[in-house]
């Protein structure tokens, strides 16, 4: 990797743990979380849910466990998936002793509502027996009561409240000899987020979960979370994230993937360059650049793919992208790393642009790789690249053969 392509900071050091076969901390890439939304009772629908969450990028997947119904159905659901699982457990700390019964690969443990230090330990214990890791996840929803406070004496800030919920369990797991942890900090709040795991990552070496709870709906919640939790990435704070979204969970993934994309820090699928348009575009564009990003990202192979409405700015603005379109009116150019490499007419945009990305696949992957996209473009209906568009005055193209 470049410099040109390296991450804004060095990743802080942690203490790895595994979630199943998924290693958290440590020297190990960042892990894409999400959670499910079906009734987990519904072990049926569960399963389904799960895997089309791994096929969407998920690399471990969270159920909510609330009642003895939820945590009866876990053992149909465990091993019936193929990314390791994390029950969500609050108030009743019975429902994490069925779900290690079960073979959960995960719990989180919410500090705010289960108090009782003595259930807490009952749990430890046997997770301990298990291997099974525990994220301590406080949220700023669900704090332990405010103490009484002495004659002018200030609450503390309620970073520094979900700090201290959050050593007073780990204490219990390190008074048991309990090391596989994990913490998580979430507030809606991104500066209050942000302060809290500051805070933590300067206390302890457990890998941190990171998240801006209840975000919002996927317009407002993308670029909240984006925010937070790529401020944190960007300070190297940070071991798995998670989009929370008021949506279907699998359209919080490519959200999480893009957050990890834009700070050079892992790549799955294409990433898709395309200018905003402007007064000099002379194509429809926008509809050609969805059915570009529709092609790259369902074959799944890492490439830069550029699509860019005129020549002026195209080739230089994207010229690290491994392939691109600058187009025109009539006719447009292909160019690899910013080197125009073929010019083609306005109605084979979108088969050149397909084209010079199966040349770029096979060369990086092989041929299998190849045969892979081949047989995954089988399934994908893109609609013909528009006519060439009506002349519009003074918008000749400036292309040359």
């Amino acid at each position: 990797m470049t410099d040109d392509f390296a991450p804004l900071s060095p990743r802080r050091d942690s203490r790895p743990i595994h979630i199943g076969d998924v290693q958290v901390g440590g020297n190990a890439p960042i892990v894409v979380q999400t959670m499910t939304n079906t009734d987990t009772a519904d072990a049926a629908a569960t399963i389904e849910q799960v895997a089309r969450l791994a096929d969407a990028g998920a690399e471990v997947v969270r159920l909510a466990v609330p009642d003895r119904q939820a945590a009866q159905a876990l053992p149909d659901i465990v091993g019936r998936t193929s990314v390791p699982l994390v029950a969500d457990i609050h108030f009743d700390h019975r429902l994490a002793l069925v779900a290690i019964q079960a073979g959960i690969e995960g719990l989180r443990l919410n500090p705010g509502n289960i108090r009782d230090a003595a259930k807490v330990r009952e749990v430890v214990q046997a997770a301990k027996e298990r291997r099974i890791p525990i994220r301590v996840g406080v949220n700023e929803g669900s704090l332990p009561p405010l103490p009484a406070l002495a004659e002018g004496e200030l609450p503390v800030s309620k970073s520094k409240r979900m700090v201290e919920a959050a050593l007073w369990e780990i204490g219990i797991l390190e008074e048991m000899g309990f090391e596989d942890i994990k913490i998580s900090l979430k507030a809606f709040d991104v500066p209050t987020m942000c302060a809290a795991y500051r805070d933590m990552a300067s206390r302890v070496s457990y890998p941190l979960h990171l998240g801006v709870t209840e975000a919002g709906t996927p317009g407002a919640g993308s670029v909240r979370s984006a925010i937070g939790i790529g401020t944190l990435l960007a300070e190297g704070i940070g071991d798995t994230i998670r989009v929370s979204l008021a949506a279907d969970p699998a359209d919080e993934l490519p959200v999480c993937w893009d957050i990890l994309k834009s700070l050079n820090l892992r790549q799955r699928g294409a990433t898709i360059i395309a200018c905003p348009t402007c007064g000099r575009i002379e194509v429809d564009l926008i509809p050609l650049v969805n059915q570009v990003e529709t092609h790259f990202q369902q074959q799944g192979h890492p490439i830069t793919v550029a699509v860019m409405g005129c020549v002026v700015n195209g080739p230089g603005e994207a010229r690290d992208a491994d392939i691109g379109l600058a187009a025109g009116k009539g006719k447009g150019a292909i160019f690899r790393k910013g080197e125009i490499v073929r010019i083609v007419p306005e109605d084979q945009f979108l088969t050149a642009l397909l084209d010079e990305g199966e040349r770029i696949i096979e060369e990086r992957f092989g041929l299998d790789a190849l045969s892979e996209t081949a047989v995954i473009g089988t399934a994908i209906k893109l609609t013909p690249t528009p006519a060439p568009s009506p002349q519009r005055p003074g918008r000749a193209s400036q292309f040359q053969k």
